[in-house]
């Protein structure tokens, strides 16, 4: 049995970009090749994360933080 630490940063099993995001890896068939629809940065999200309603992890700091994608 896993603790709950484990379990979410087992990041090659959950397949997320990095250690605290909650965007998708990229890969050759999912590539990081559309923008934020929040701030419009271009090549941050890949197709899954749009599908999921994402915005770049810039962005969801900030709403999580300051309510609001570019504080307050």
């Amino acid at each position: 049995m896993h603790d709950d630490d484990d379990f979410y940063f087992d990041d090659e099993d959950a397949g997320f970009a990095q250690q605290g995001s909650a965007l998708r890896a990229s890969s050759p068939n999912n590539p990081r090749n559309l923008p934020c629809p929040t701030c419009h940065a271009p090549n941050v999200l890949t197709r899954e994360d749009k599908m999921r309603g994402y915005q770049c992890d810039t962005c969801a700091d900030n709403t999580e933080r300051f309510g609001g994608p570019f504080g307050l």
